[in-house]
Order: C-alpha cells, then sequence, then structure tokens
C-alpha cells in the first residue's frame, strides 16, 4: 500500500515548509489600504502603479486594476490545491531527500538553528512572509552553497505548486481557457493490451515463462518488442509504469507520478540540474516533445572512428533508421509555431544554419504544450500508439506495475553468466489511481563501468515577451532548431538552439525568481512568453548509481566549466534571435543580470544596437555557477555504453552485456556518448539493430 502524501510529515513540519512556499508567491497588498501583517507582503501604492504599469505594456489582454490587486492578495495556502500538490510532489521524492527536507525544517525550527541559518532567533516559520521573503533573497545569493541549494529548493517547489493551483492567475493569462479547450477536445480510443494481471496477495513466488522479456517498454523497449514478437519469439514487456488511456491525457499537475519518475521532481546531487524522465507504460515516448532527427553525421562518425563501433558506419543502421522512422510515417513539414518562426527567420537573417525538424506527429496535431503530458487525440506516435499494440497485434504479452529487482542468472558457458529471468513486485494500479511503493533493486554489478559516462545534454532556457498572438504554449514545441553552434570545439560539442514548451509546470521554473512581487508580476506575463532552450551537447559525464535504501537513483553530475560556457554561447544566440525578431523583454535566468527591455521597432533593430550589446556584454560574462544557475535535463545518456572492450564500456556492438549471455541493452544508456540530437530515433534505430541481431541468433 502506498503511503499518503501527508503522512509523510508530521503535521509541524507542514506547517513550516508551507510558511516557508508562502514566502515564494506571497500575498501582496497596497499598505494605503491594510495594516501590515504577517501573511502578507506589503508594497506601496506607488510599487503597484509600478506593477500595474509594467503588465499593461506587456500584455495584449491586461486585467483591470482591482483584478490585479485582487490576483496580487491571495496567498498559497490558503488554497486546498496548492497544499494537495505540495503534499503529493514531497511524497513522490525517494525516502533520502524526503528525510533531508525533514531534517532542514525541524533544524529550522529552533531558535538556535534559526539564528544560525536565517540571522533570527525567531524561528522561520514564526516570520513575518516580509522577513520570509528576504531570508529567500539573502540564501539565493549567499557565497556558502548550501543557502542558494536550499533557496532553489523551496522556490522551485512553491512556484511549481503555486502555478498550477491558481485560478486566478490562469484565468487572468487565459492559460485556463486554453486547457478547457484541449479537454474538450474527442480522445482517441483506448488500447487494450490485455495486461496479465498476477495475484498480489499470494507470498509465493508466480512463475512465468517466455522466450525473450523485455524490461521497459519505451523507445527501445517498444521497438525490441515489436521486431521480436513479429519475428515469431514469445515476447513478454514488463514496465513498474501503468498504462494512461488517451481519455486521462493530458495528465493534470497533481497526477505527474503515473508519468513521470519521481513525478518529475528528479535532481541532480547538488540540486543544480533537473532531470525529467518518463516512467509510464510507454516511457518517454509518452512524454516526449515529438522531435525526430537521425543521428548527427559527426557524432556517427565519432562512435565508428574514436570509439571504434564499426556498425554506425554501416548500411545496417542506414537501415534500421529508414525502417523506424517509415513505420512512424514522419511528418517532414510540420506546421511552425511563433517560437519556432523566430528562430528559423531569426537566423535567416543572421546568416546562420537553421533546419526544420521532423516530428512524429499527423498533419493538424494542435494539443501544444500540454502534449508534453500525454498526447489527448494520440496524434503524436508514442510507442503506446504505435510499436507496442503492434507487439501486442503480433502476440506479445504485457505486464503494467512490474518492478524488477534483479537479474536471475545460471553459469553459462566458458565461465560466462547466463540470464535466466527476471524476479521483482507487481503492483496493481489501487482503487484511487495512485501507484504502491516499489521494492528494493538487488545491487550487484556485474561491471565497474555501469552507471558511469553519464551524459545528461544539459540546457538552461531563456524566455523573451513578444506583442503577438496566439500565445506561446499553442502549436507543436519544436519544429525548428539553430544548429550554428553545434560544434564548437571541432569534436561536436556545443549547444543548439530549439524552443521549450510553456505549459503551466515548465512555465513557472523558466521564469526567473527574484521577489514575490517580480516574480507575481511577471507570471501574468505567460500568453505574451515564448521559451527556448541552449541544449548542449555536453563532452564532460558523470555517473549515476542506486541508493543503497531505497533503490531511487542519485546522480553525480554537475556542468562542467567546459560545458557551461558552451551552453552561455547558446543563451547569447537566442537572445540575439529574440532581439532581432522583436522581443520586448528578455529576463535571463542569470545572477545579476537585469532584464532587457526595449521598444524599438523591430525594422531598426540591429544586433550591434548600443544598448542591447551592453547588455549582451553581461549575458557573455555569466559562468552559469551551479550554486545559482537551474539546468534541465530531459535526456538521460550513455550511462551502460557500447564499447569494443568491457574495460570501457558495459555493452558490446550487438548490445550484448560484457561477461554474460542472453542479457541485451538497447536504449539511450548504451549511446558511446551524448548524441546531441534529441534522440528518440536514434534509440529507436539502435534497437531495431540490436532486436534483429538477437533473433538471428535464436
Amino acid at each position: 500500500m502506498a503511503m499518503k502524501p501527508e503522512d509523510t510529515f508530521p503535521e509541524p513540519q507542514w506547517q513550516a515548509l508551507l510558511a516557508l512556499l508562502d514566502a515564494t508567491v506571497p500575498s501582496i497588498q497596497v499598505v494605503d489600504s491594510l495594516p501590515p501583517g504577517d501573511n502578507h507582503l506589503c508594497i506601496s501604492q506607488e510599487q503597484f502603479n509600478t506593477s500595474y504599469d509594467d503588465i499593461q505594456r506587456a500584455m495584449k489582454h491586461p486585467p483591470s486594476r482591482e483584478a490585479f490587486q485582487k490576483y496580487l492578495a491571495t496567498r498559497p495556502s490558503d488554497n486546498p490545491m496548492f497544499i494537495k500538490l505540495v503534499k503529493k510532489t514531497i511524497g513522490a521524492l525517494p525516502q533520502g531527500p524526503k528525510l533531508q527536507l525533514y531534517r532542514v525544517l525541524s533544524l529550522m525550527m529552533t531558535r538556535l538553528r534559526s539564528l544560525i541559518s536565517t540571522g533570527y532567533s525567531t524561528p522561520f516559520h514564526r516570520q513575518s512572509v516580509t522577513v520570509r521573503e528576504a531570508i529567500l533573497r539573502s540564501w539565493k545569493h549567499s557565497w556558502f552553497f548550501v543557502w542558494p541549494s536550499l533557496a532553489r529548493t523551496f522556490i522551485q517547489l512553491g512556484t511549481l505548486a503555486w502555478g498550477p493551483s491558481d485560478q486566478i492567475f490562469q484565468g487572468l493569462t487565459g492559460y485556463k481557457t486554453y486547457v478547457t479547450e484541449v479537454y474538450r477536445s474527442v480522445p482517441a480510443s483506448a488500447i487494450d493490451f490485455n495486461f496479465i494481471k498476477l495475484d498480489s496477495v499470494t507470498a509465493e513466488p508466480i512463475e512465468l515463462e517466455t522466450d525473450i522479456i523485455i524490461v521497459g517498454s519505451g523507445c527501445g523497449g517498444g521497438v525490441c518488442a515489436k521486431v521480436l514478437a513479429e519475428a515469431g519469439h514469445r515476447v513478454l514487456i514488463v514496465d513498474k509504469g501503468y498504462y494512461t488511456p488517451p481519455s486521462e491525457f493530458p495528465i493534470k499537475p497533481d497526477s505527474m507520478k503515473l508519468l513521470f519518475d519521481n513525478g518529475g521532481v528528479l535532481s541532480n546531487t547538488d540540486g543544480s540540474i533537473v532531470i525529467g524522465a518518463g516512467s509510464c507504460w510507454g516511457g518517454g515516448g509518452i512524454i516526449n516533445w515529438s522531435v525526430s532527427l537521425p543521428l548527427l553525421d559527426f557524432v556517427r562518425k565519432e562512435w565508428a572512428d574514436v570509439h571504434g563501433l564499426k556498425f554506425f558506419n554501416s548500411s545496417d543502421l542506414r537501415d534500421s533508421f529508414d525502417r523506424v522512422s517509415n513505420f512512424l510515417g514522419l511528418l517532414k513539414d510540420p506546421e511552425h509555431s511563433h517560437a519556432n518562426r523566430v528562430l528559423l527567420e531569426g537566423s535567416k537573417k543572421l546568416g546562420w544554419r537553421a533546419k526544420t525538424c521532423p516530428t512524429n506527429t499527423i498533419t493538424g496535431h494542435k494539443c501544444g504544450s500540454v502534449c508534453a503530458n500525454g498526447c489527448r487525440e494520440s496524434n503524436k506516435q508514442s510507442p503506446a500508439v504505435s510499436w507496442l499494440p503492434a507487439a501486442v497485434k503480433a502476440g506479445a504479452q504485457c505486464i503494467e506495475g512490474f518492478e524488477v529487482s534483479e537479474v536471475l542468472f545460471e553459469e553459462g558457458r566458458d565461465g560466462l553468466k547466463k540470464a535466466t529471468g527476471i524476479s521483482g513486485k507487481w503492483t496493481p494500479r489501487e482503487e484511487d489511481g495512485s501507484i504502491g511503493d516499489t521494492p528494493k533493486p538487488e545491487s550487484r554489478r556485474l561491471n565497474p563501468n555501469i552507471g558511469k559516462n553519464l551524459h545528461l545534454h544539459p540546457c538552461c532556457p531563456v524566455i523573451a515577451l513578444f506583442d503577438k498572438d496566439p500565445p506561446g504554449w499553442e502549436g507543436q514545441i519544436i519544429t525548428s532548431a539553430v544548429t550554428e553552434f553545434e560544434n564548437l570545439d571541432g569534436k561536436g560539442h556545443g549547444p543548439r538552439i530549439e524552443p521549450m514548451a510553456t505549459s503551466i509546470v515548465p512555465a513557472m521554473w523558466q521564469i526567473p525568481w527574484h521577489d514575490g512581487l517580480q516574480f507575481k508580476t511577471d507570471a501574468l506575463k505567460h500568453r505574451q512568453m515564448n521559451a527556448f532552450m541552449s541544449h548542449n551537447r555536453d563532452r564532460d559525464s558523470g555517473s549515476v548509481t542506486a541508493d543503497p535504501n531505497d533503490g531511487s537513483p542519485i546522480v553525480a553530475y554537475t556542468a562542467s566549466a567546459f560545458d557551461r560556457a558552451n551552453t552561455v554561447v547558446g543563451m547569447v544566440g537566442i537572445a540575439k534571435l529574440c532581439y532581432i525578431q522583436g522581443a520586448s523583454e528578455i529576463p535571463p535566468m542569470v545572477h545579476n543580470l537585469a532584464r532587457f527591455r526595449t521598444n524599438k521597432p523591430i525594422g531598426d533593430r540591429r544586433i550591434d544596437d548600443a544598448g542591447f550589446a551592453d547588455w549582451l556584454a553581461g549575458l557573455q560574462a555569466a559562468d552559469l555557477n551551479p550554486s545559482s544557475a537551474v539546468f534541465a535535463s530531459a535526456h538521460q545518456m550513455s550511462s551502460y555504453r557500447m564499447s569494443t572492450s568491457p574495460a570501457t564500456g558495459v555493452v558490446d556492438e550487438h548490445g550484448k552485456v560484457w561477461g554474460t549471455e542472453a542479457l541485451y541493452i538497447a536504449d539511450a544508456s548504451v549511446f558511446p556518448s551524448a548524441s546531441g540530437d534529441n534522440p528518440m530515433i536514434t534509440i529507436m534505430a539502435i534497437a531495431d539493430y540490436i532486436a534483429r541481431g538477437i533473433s538471428r541468433h535464436m
């Protein structure tokens, strides 16, 4: 039985946490109309007028003064939905981070520890919201890395729960209308996978026999299942995630655990990278942004020549790319949203290389940014509507909710370990739709390279405001990419520039936080916002290991100085493109750099304009220090990398784990290094090649 989120902490710790989060998006009152109080931030009439004038300039459809004042006055902890989202987010965390958060809150509730951490002997949660907000600001800019990390944690938790839960905010921006229209669309029909139901009550082990077990139903597992089932093999697909029918898409923010590992709140050990990883039936293909690009030529050459994997120069690889692309029926000329036109048209003006990106969608795909939470009309060809149904049609069997804890072995030929099966725990979806606790996995390493060489494609966002309609959350997310800077060092490392989804959750992460009034004012500009990312092919790597207590991933990865510098190059490129294409504001997520504002006519703009060039110099000087910058990763690669020797990797060029028989890996973890491009099609092509090789040798 899964633990209820409200049982995670005792009530005093919950109250302390909510007091912290109230300071991230505080209730704001004009002092002329109300005396100061502990639960609202006081501003002068002049400050109010300045903020209101700001949104009138920035928004095409600004609210009335009265509506703006009512919006500012709302307090997050007065909203039951906000509290529910916070508790679900905390409940989805692994045990280690939960315990750390509990200890931090408990320490701050004592006078001595509060004095050390805040400078006040009065415990944090008993301070006025004015003092609480000031403490968060001081933490954010502290020289000691612990405090910026804590500030980032609480600010992200508060803003990411506030945006989806505040109905006044969503009504004023028009986002509520957009989401309502998406849910009114007719969903695609559910697919019957005829999932095997096991007996979750009996204490006796249950045994099932099959020819091939595929663990994971994502882009690699789905392809392997189809190829091997159609070749006549008995195939069983198991996944710890669960199938979600299209009628439940897009998944709402309070149900992220149905789609994302850790409910979407996974991060690295220092908190500088937010990691999005699919954990559902269909895997990352359910939540990805549809980009369907083949492997870059210079990356393919590196993998073949530098890593010695000749397969990447072979016709077999080209055939696999052709097969998966033809099966999906890629849309090669998708319609471009405003953000995608900014990149393509701006690049043309500047003489930069850029391209249209094919997508795994059909013409007319229109659910917009929320497609990242599942495509309601199944117009995105995720594994759950393409590869997996084809595998089932060919005879494959499926089990959802099965957490694998161990691969079983027996002694094979020449002293090799032969994989003979798996063991784990099956958890049925509970009546309320939640997911139960997962078992602790066994930790036995077959190869010292397992978990090493991790690449994450770290990316940093830049947002810009434009005087345009339709809003930035409409249209396909990524249909273009700027490739001008993707090979800065001559060895294939550098950033590419792509748009980002601006649905409510990512938007709250993309908007910089400096103080409560600034954040609430900027959040209202959501409709006018386009977001872009400097998406970096990282040269340097990290590692991932399993927590010995609960098996959750411990990601030891911090973007290196080399990769951070490349990311800045991409951010500068984004700023230039947005400026030349008419942006009125560019508020960067960079410490101590003010936003850029201009009302200069678009036809009069030049990249070397004095005011813009001066501001750009500040952006170019940013070092994206891990204690203050915020990165994101949607692509986790290379931790079981393919190699020519067990001394340098985990699998051979056929996907077989070194030192074993009958154990193969076929997903992004076998990439020899970062792919640079969005990896979906490369994963599928490699999986197609590996699965066909398995079939030939059975």
